[in-house]
């Protein structure tokens, strides 16, 4: 595959403020790259410098064969973004705004009216296309946002935030819009968010920023294997009744490197397979087995023991 986004030593300083520091990312063709770190920690600031909004202080980018800095116009062409809060003419139907971004790409009219109707539809929009935007739910908004972002029809799209402040079934709907894009158009897909459960759902693979530095890239099974180490097995285990002193039984068992406590049982995480004896312990104890499954880590764990080495 080929890299749509690639940067070599990033950097951009504001004063005596170093908001990104010597960026080396990369961003296939074809994927969706989640691209994660805390308020603060310099997505926007990145994601700016790819878009040729501002310029870096040094280092370089190349985005879609392009260099944002010099050829802003052209990489502009080629790649869509939805910022955080997407601005819209409140008292024009979705239509209407679409229409008019059409045409601030210069795209010819009747193209214009066909690429609407289109992405109307790939959105889940096209029976609210006609209503006035100020009538809109956030969750609306945003996946009109993402209908904004495809009617010049982008090789690549950046999204920052998007699903913030929208309802849980909203948030599912834009996920499913973006897996959809990419599965259906091999749209490759750059989405800045904290929201690791959702990123955890769609991504193939994650950066990870804090203060301005890329501390770790790559696909999720692979970080998850470098945080494990030693220890290639994890189970929750949930058990009913009464369970003192299993959590000290637990721990004696060969194999049991940690025990965190969940809010549905106990994570095991093991360098061995303790399965086996965790049974018959429980069996021992007269304890009834409620589940015991092997679980692999969770983006969660991955991006707080990265964040934590930070």
């Amino acid at each position: 595959m080929s890299a749509v986004v690639e940067t070599h030593n990033l950097t951009k300083r504001y004063h005596d403020k170093l908001a990104v520091n010597t960026l080396n990312l990369v961003v296939q063709e074809g994927e969706i790259f989640g691209f994660l770190g805390p308020n603060g920690a310099g997505k926007t600031t990145t994601i700016l410098m790819l878009l040729g909004l501002t310029e870096p202080t040094s280092g370089r980018a190349s985005v879609c064969g392009f260099d944002p800095t010099h050829e802003p116009l052209e990489v502009k062409r080629r790649v869509g973004y939805l910022p955080e809060n997407p601005g819209f003419y409140e008292d024009l139907s979705a239509r209407e705004n679409l229409l008019y971004m059409a045409r601030l790409n210069r795209i010819p009219e009747d193209e214009a009216s066909r690429r609407t109707s289109e992405v109307l539809e790939q959105v889940g929009l096209s029976e609210d296309g006609r209503r006035l935007v100020r009538e809109y739910s956030r969750g609306m908004k945003q996946r009109l946002g993402i209908a904004e972002v495809l009617v010049k029809n982008p090789s690549a799209v950046i999204l920052d935030e998007p699903t913030l402040g929208i309802d849980p079934d909203g948030a599912i709907q834009v996920l499913e819009l973006i897996k959809g894009l990419n599965r259906e158009h091999r749209l490759t897909v750059m989405l800045s968010s904290h929201q690791l459960q959702q990123v955890q759902q769609i991504c193939n693979r994650v950066g990870i920023i804090v203060k301005g530095r890329l501390i770790v890239q790559g696909e999720m099974d692979e970080l998850g294997r470098a945080i494990l180490k030693g220890r290639q097995w994890n189970f929750l285990l949930d058990v009913g009744g009464g369970t003192d002193g299993l959590e000290n039984d637990l721990r004696a068992i060969n194999g049991v490197d940690e025990i965190e406590k969940r809010t549905h049982g106990l994570f095991l995480r093991c360098t061995r397979d303790v399965r086996p004896d965790v049974v018959s312990l429980v069996a021992r104890k007269n304890l009834p087995l409620l589940q015991l499954r092997s679980e692999d880590p969770t983006l969660e764990e991955i991006y707080l023991k990265y964040f934590r080495e930070a």
